[in-house]
């Protein structure tokens, strides 16, 4: 018979990539963690995991045990709750990921208001540069662009447009684009991330028109997205980059929109919990602070005169 230290195991197994940090969070020695595992396939008869000298991942009956497993830890850790009146106090750990950039700006000063508002809760944010689909072990997700697994349920926070921006110096060196089809002499700059064609640009005008798709040979690649719109910010080329990261930037001078008629692929900010039956009290009210602290986008700061 499987047990809940069992389901423990594999969901550890999930979160670690290797048997010794597993062992670490579950409080046990790697042998005794090995010993365990092997108990445990075999009461299952098949594999759960393959091991090298570094490295330990699941194979595709050990990923669905760790998903379906981890949804009956979720129910057995809500079950208390489900007993408490609904104006009790929230307690227990509440583990929430988000991407670095949006986390770090946004995420993190509304955390930080929504624990003063539970004091009970201890709250744990993790910044991952592409925190979905990995969310072994989070409560919530919070995801920018498209969701492609429904596993989870995805309600969105906030509208969130593309920005296509060069800096003023590089548009009087190199002159503005005027249609979606000019990009192909620019320098552009992408950034790699959730496994995206990041090389396809979208777009559509604003007014009526025919929609438009332009394959842009890159100039300058990074995975962070902050450091894409520093290159634009100092001329090296234009970039596609969420509204929320560059309005700041273009209200102050740093960089300008290009193609303002044009409207790119958007990439809403989206909150992914459990199904119902596997979300606790703690999820329903972040959902609910969230959803209206997160109403629309970030405003842009005033701009400063000089005197």
């Amino acid at each position: 018979m499987i047990q809940i230290e069992d389901l423990r195991l594999v969901e550890a197994l999930a979160q670690w990539p290797s048997l010794s940090a597993a062992a670490r969070a579950l409080n046990v020695t790697p042998p005794a963690l090995s010993a365990r595992l092997r108990k445990l396939e075999a009461s299952l008869g098949l594999a759960l995991a393959t091991r090298t000298a570094r490295r330990l991942s699941l194979t595709a009956e050990g990923e669905r045990f760790a998903r379906e497993g981890a949804a009956i830890l979720a129910q057995l850790n809500a079950l208390p709750e489900s007993f408490r009146r609904e104006d009790s106090a929230l307690t227990g750990t509440l583990r929430i990921a988000a991407p670095f950039g949006y986390g770090r700006q946004h995420i993190a000063p509304l955390l930080a208001r929504f624990a003063q508002i539970h004091k009970g809760l201890r709250l744990q944010l993790d910044l991952r540069e592409t925190p979905w689909p990995d969310r072994h072990d989070s409560d919530a997700v919070i995801h920018i662009g498209a969701v492609r697994d429904s596993s989870w349920i995805a309600r969105t926070l906030a509208p969130n447009a593309r920005w296509l921006c060069a800096s003023p110096k590089y548009l009087r060196q190199h002159g503005t684009p005027t249609v979606p089809r000019d990009l192909l002499d620019h320098a552009c700059i992408c950034i790699r991330e959730n496994d995206e064609d990041v090389t396809l640009w979208r777009c559509r005008p604003s007014l009526s028109g025919k929609p438009d798709t332009v394959r842009i040979v890159p100039a300058y690649t990074s995975n962070d997205g902050s450091i894409a719109r520093h290159w634009a910010e100092q001329g090296l080329g234009l970039v596609l980059r969420s509204e929320w990261d560059v309005t700041e930037a273009v209200a102050r001078g740093r960089l300008v929109r290009v193609l303002p008629d044009w409207a790119f692929d958007s990439a809403p900010v989206t909150l992914l919990v459990p199904t119902r039956r596997g979300r606790t009290a703690r999820v329903q009210a972040l959902m609910q602070f969230l959803e209206q602290e997160l109403v629309r986008p970030p405003a842009a700061p005033p701009s400063r005169r000089r005197a």
